[in-house]
């Protein structure tokens, strides 16, 4: 860990439990304890508690020989075998494969290439197809992206293909849905203990159901379209224990931030990423989401955190398929382990130009912006929203940069018009935004989350410098190449379109 990384918290000090180390480089002012665990015999083996389960019991992968950790446990039901350790190389049957218009047309191509241009899907009620990239633009290209998923999808007689043909209103499109990773959660393609995969790194973002869930390129997409499988090594797993109360000015995007900072962008480089702990059970399944969706800025295979009672409830009106539930044994082995106390935590942001560089949001604040955008898979859900609007209505100021509200799906600009917002009066919302001074909320999609076509709404075409909710601020990543973009969660967003600097949120929440 970077010199830099420990100093940027050295206000905020707290060592969770001294005891708990058995590495000893770390400095006591570090929020968060560390754990290396060996994965060969050896005397060092990490005990760790399981996670508190549910009435449901854990489902079981045969006769049990070796203790495993929940993605382990997953990858041995999908191969059909009885126990597995990280590095063996397996095929495993895939439970929903994932596309959409950007990687949909080239994964379409390579099925038809090497099955035949007759060939049939192997499961068409396991393929997922939900344009949402390049959709409210006149580009043609990004407009034939998605006829040719119409046209493949009807060829095949795809069960679940999310179809938009009206770009004028997408209100008249009513299997139109927006971001992918939000839709498969709303329409119950999530389920505990499958796997899903994805044409997108941040498919991540289901392990939030406690399912392995991870982005694949086209040729593996394409592949299992025609047969259902994919080959898959085992990832070893890191465990990051979250206790503590949540502060009421704290979101889990600074969490996953907070994590991210510790461990850099390559921490986690093909290992999943479990989230246990009393912080973590408190979440509701929206934050949990956002938590699992940041898991690839560190370069993580997979993030998941185990299901319970919130998982349950949030998926008895989403799907009727049944699921079963796993857990990592007590005595199941991690490469290493993380323990954060969640209460000492500050807001924070990730500085330009990438999600590892982290900073106190209070750090920053002499840093002058010209707009904040609110949106994507990452930000851009119900709850990021509500967040969104409980600071302006504390502030009761209007915004002083440009800011873009940019639901991910249908039904979350719909909860943007109908659902009020609490403590606000019966107020929803829009109502707050457009009192504000916020842009009118844009139609459901990623937009300018990842550039996109020079008439992408948001688009940042000029040199700017933005506060975002998205996930990524590689130079370019939102459109210019020497545009500014700081990582933050919606409470931070919402401070810093108040000021128009970056803004730590307890200045309007307390």
């Amino acid at each position: 860990m970077a010199a830099s990384t420990a100093a940027a918290l050295t206000s905020t000090a707290f060592l969770t439990n001294k005891k708990d180390l058995d590495v000893a480089a770390f400095s006591s002012s570090l929020p968060f304890s560390y754990r290396r665990c060996e994965r060969t015999v050896s005397k060092k083996i990490c005990s760790v508690m399981t996670p508190q389960q549910s009435e449901r019991k854990p489902s079981a992968s045969g006769s049990v020989k070796t203790a495993m950790t929940m993605t382990e446990k997953i990858f041995a039901k999908a191969s059909q075998k009885t126990e597995l350790s990280p590095g063996e190389n397996v095929w495993v049957d895939v439970d929903v494969l994932m596309t959409h218009d950007v990687c949909g047309p080239g994964s379409i191509g390579i099925f038809k290439k090497e099955f035949g241009e007759n060939a049939k899907v192997w499961d068409r009620e396991k393929v997922v197809i939900i344009p949402d990239h390049y959709i409210f633009t006149s580009d043609e290209r990004a407009n034939r992206n998605v006829d040719i998923l119409r046209d493949f999808s009807k060829e095949q007689n795809i069960k679940y293909f999310y179809d938009i043909k009206d770009l004028s209103d997408f209100r008249v499109n009513p299997d139109y849905k927006g971001v992918c990773h939000v839709a498969l959660a709303q329409e119950g393609h999530c389920r505990p203990g499958e796997v899903l995969l994805g044409t997108d790194s941040h498919t991540c973002t289901a392990g939030a159901f406690g399912q392995f869930a991870s982005g694949i390129g086209n040729t593996d997409a394409g592949f299992i379209l025609g047969t259902g499988k994919s080959l898959l090594k085992v990832p070893p797993t890191l465990r990051f224990v979250m206790d503590g109360e949540m502060p009421d000015y704290l979101l889990a995007k600074d969490l996953i931030l907070q994590i991210i900072g510790e461990i850099s962008v390559s921490g986690a480089t093909y290992k999943a990423m479990e989230f246990i702990g009393t912080t973590i059970e408190s979440l509701t399944m929206e934050e949990r989401m956002t938590l699992c969706n940041m898991v690839v800025e560190a370069g993580g295979k997979n993030g998941v955190i185990p299901p319970d009672s919130t998982t349950f409830k949030y998926l008895e009106d989403k799907t009727t398929k049944p699921f079963e539930p796993v857990y990592s044994d007590a005595n199941a082995r991690f490469l290493s382990e993380y323990r954060f106390d969640v209460s000492k935590l500050e807001p924070v942001v990730a500085k330009p130009h990438s999600p590892d560089n982290r900073a106190l949001a209070r750090e920053c604040k002499d840093v002058k912006i010209d707009r904040v955008y609110v949106g994507s898979c990452t930000g851009g859900k119900t709850e990021d929203f509500l967040a969104l609007a409980k600071v302006f209505h504390a502030a009761g100021k209007k915004v002083k940069v440009p800011t873009f509200i940019v639901p991910a799906t249908q039904k979350v600009w719909m909860d943007l018009y109908s659902i009020p917002v609490p403590g606000a009066g019966g107020k929803t919302c829009s109502q707050i935004f457009e009192e504000a001074g916020c842009d009118t909320p844009a139609s459901p999609g990623c937009a300018a989350c990842l550039g996109g076509p020079r008439d992408t709404y948001a688009r940042m075409n000029e040199a700017q410098v933005c506060v975002s909710t998205t996930n990524r601020n590689f130079p370019g990543r939102m459109g210019h190449k020497e545009g500014q973009i700081y990582l933050a969660s919606p409470y931070t967003a919402a401070a810093s379109a108040l000021t128009g600097y970056v803004t730590d949120p307890r200045e309007f929440l307390q």
